[in-house]
């Protein structure tokens, strides 16, 4: 299996560069097909598949995370071109909190679209592209301005966030929304929100940068985080969980507790 040999080959890399009570670990691209070469494993066709692999799909091999202390784990985030570093950050996983209420919205994808998505991360834009959901869950009226935008930062290198909106409020301030959308077993990585926060500083500077997570919890249930960068690092600001539901199921009575949560004006 390919997550086998995957396995190996990041396990060896890290420890070829492991130093104890070290708190990073950095390491070039191209050290894979020669560690592949070394193990005697087949050389990844896609080299940037494997390490894609640890960072957002699953969890890194076991010889790997016993090398964090308590209450850390290790991350791996792109240093400049095709180099990249093990990182140990504190421990926290970004998932949808079960224990939050459900906001019912009128569902308006067109049935073309769900009929013919491709993937659950398509799938997934493109509902919060026609139910407007972006701007209903900032307060502010967004615009696509492009989806999977690639780019360069600064000390970084490439990185892609799954689609920008641009929004601007009724003051007149403009926003940047860059948003991370993940569906399936895909899971949403910090690496990624902080990369998106990088790019809003490089790449909008004149904009309020606020950037969004969207992740299914069912297939019409989608949960949204606003981020932040803390002292602490990345941490959710808000969440939100929202249902697209036929339009009659927003009743009189769900409709009046809803106006009951308006803020003043």
């Amino acid at each position: 299996m390919a997550g086998n040999r995957y396995e190996q080959i990041i396990e060896r890399i890290f420890l070829a560069h492991y130093k104890r009570g070290g708190s990073q670990v950095t390491f070039d691209r191209e050290e894979i097909p020669k560690v592949a070469d070394e193990l005697g494993i087949r050389i990844p066709k896609n080299l940037g598949d494997l390490i894609y692999t640890f960072r957002y799909r699953v969890a890194l091999p076991a010889a790997i995370v016993a090398k964090a202390p308590k209450g850390k784990e290790w991350i791996i985030r792109p240093v400049g071109r095709s180099k990249y570093q093990f990182v140990l950050v504190t421990k926290w996983a970004i998932a949808p909190n079960p224990a939050f209420s459900r906001i019912k919205v009128p569902d308006a994808t067109p049935g073309m679209i769900v009929k013919y998505a491709l993937s659950d991360e398509q799938a997934l834009l493109a509902k919060l592209r026609y139910n407007r959901l972006i701007d209903i869950f900032t307060g502010v009226t967004c615009y696509s301005l492009q989806s999977h935008l690639r780019t360069s930062v600064p000390s970084i290198g490439q990185v892609e966030t799954d689609e920008v909106y641009i929004g601007v409020d009724r003051q007149g301030a403009h926003y940047v929304i860059p948003v991370q959308a993940k569906g399936g077993k895909d899971r949403m990585s910090v690496v990624q929100i902080e990369q998106d926060i990088a790019i809003c500083a490089t790449k909008f500077k004149d904009a309020i940068c606020r950037p969004v997570g969207a992740q299914f919890i069912e297939t019409d249930l989608i949960a949204l985080f606003e981020f932040e960068l803390t002292t602490d690092g990345v941490r959710v600001r808000s969440e939100h969980h929202y249902q697209l539901v036929a339009p009659e199921e927003l009743t009189s009575e769900l409709l009046e507790i809803y106006k009951q949560r308006l803020p003043p004006l």
